[in-house]
């Protein structure tokens, strides 16, 4: 069975030190390095999920020492179906185990999928002042309520656990207007709009770096493409060009002749 040289895992890396992706901004690069290739600790929890903290336990209480069993903990990571990208699911997503049929432990098991239950909610922006009707679980709104808001849920979330393409192009959009600090919020108001801006303004990044967050490598390629594209020049409008300058130095050549005595 043929081998490959590299790692597939590794390939994305290699991408971007050749060709287009080497002339990435450095911070763009950096974020899609650590994507491609995520250290232990910098991948996101599960999210239902805590470590029991023992490698042995007994099978009931009092039960003697002779009689423990050995567990497994082995954290439970949920399938992130395409639909969860559309929405704000809170990293949570499909689960697939097993269950014993007719709930008797009996019995054969049959393999089970859990999936998240799913709401449509009506959620406020105060920096975009707009309103959004998004998928969420139940487990989106208490995060939601535990951060005081959409805006600080998206701001302080990093995309490992926002695990939404929705929530990282609503991030790189609330980035960019604080950025720019954007007079169309509130244009009646701006006494209210300052005090919006100031209250996320430990937010505040660069705008440079604010419209490449939470972008793929396939959309960064493109958005570099895009802006080292240069339109090609028509070769009448080239010729026409050395015709005039052509023209112009023989008008000057000619008028400093004549001004010879």
């Amino acid at each position: 069975m043929p081998m490959h040289k590299v790692p597939p895992r590794l390939w994305d890396a290699l991408r971007l030190d050749r060709g287009l992706a080497a002339r990435l901004p450095a911070h763009i690069r950096r974020v899609l390095r650590e994507e491609a290739c995520p250290s232990p600790t910098s991948t996101a929890p599960a999210v239902h999920w805590r470590p029991r903290g023992a490698r042995f336990v007994p099978p009931y209480e009092g039960a003697p020492l002779w009689k423990r069993q050995r567990v497994q903990d082995v954290p439970v990571e949920p399938y992130l179906p395409p639909e969860s990208q559309e929405g704000l699911w809170g990293g949570e997503g499909w689960v697939s185990g097993f269950r014993y049929a007719n709930n008797d432990k009996l019995s054969a098991r049959v393999r089970k999928i859990w999936k998240p239950q799913l709401f449509y909610r009506e959620l406020y922006s105060e920096i975009l002042d707009r309103k959004f009707t998004v998928t969420v679980t139940m487990r989106t709104l208490d995060l939601i309520d535990a951060a005081f808001g959409l805006d600080f849920y998206l701001l302080k979330t990093p995309k490992a656990e926002l695990c939404s393409k929705l929530g990282m192009d609503l991030k790189r959009t609330l980035l960019l207007r604080l950025a720019r600090k954007d007079p169309a919020l509130h244009p009646e108001d701006p006494a209210r709009r300052e005090a919006i801006y100031a209250k996320y303004k430990e937010f505040v990044i660069p705008e440079e770096e604010a419209e490449w967050v939470g972008l793929s490598l396939e959309e960064a390629l493109e958005k570099q493409r895009l802006r080292e594209k240069k339109d090609p020049v028509p070769l009448f409008k080239v010729y026409a060009e050395e015709l005039v300058q052509q023209f112009q130095e023989q008008r000057l050549s000619e008028s400093a002749e004549g001004q010879k005595p």
